[in-house]
């Protein structure tokens, strides 16, 4: 019997925590990602990143200091702290914002894996930025797919 290559093709699952300060704390999860594809002897395929709740996101940016603040700013601009949210008329939990801002962001990623590494640039990191009020405790889905 023939096998499709969708049947060749397994997949694997991890989950990374990942402890934040909330307003929007940016943290870097490059190089537990880049552990997972190796624990998971991941050749060729891709890996792809979920984020949990929904007031958190993940993105690629070059993970240096002056950067770091900018989307941070950028993300105070775009959905200031201070301005009215219909959320908060409906949960009155201070987060309209974080709610916005995570929207934007996105709460997931794909990114391609060849001969056993992650096809970042040389400047890419991958980062969970926290948009909440509060600290918490994200929790990021982790499954690649493919050889």
């Amino acid at each position: 019997m023939a096998t499709t290559k969708q049947q060749r093709s397994q997949a694997r699952l991890a989950h990374l925590s990942v402890e934040t300060q909330g307003s929007n704390h940016i943290v870097n999860i490059t190089e537990p990602l880049r552990e997972i594809v190796a624990s998971m002897s991941l050749h060729n395929g891709t890996l792809i990143c979920f984020v949990t709740g929904t007031t958190a996101g993940l993105t690629v940016i070059e993970d240096e200091p002056g950067v770091i603040e900018d989307l941070q700013d950028a993300l105070e601009r775009l959905a200031p702290t201070v301005a009215e949210y219909a959320h908060e008329r409906t949960a009155g939990d201070g987060n309209g914002h974080s709610h916005v801002r995570a929207a934007f962001l996105g709460p997931s990623l794909a990114i391609p894996v060849i001969k056993g590494q992650m096809t970042l640039g040389t400047w890419q990191q991958v980062v969970l930025v926290d948009c909440d009020v509060k600290p918490r405790r994200r929790e990021v889905i982790v499954q690649g797919l493919g050889d």
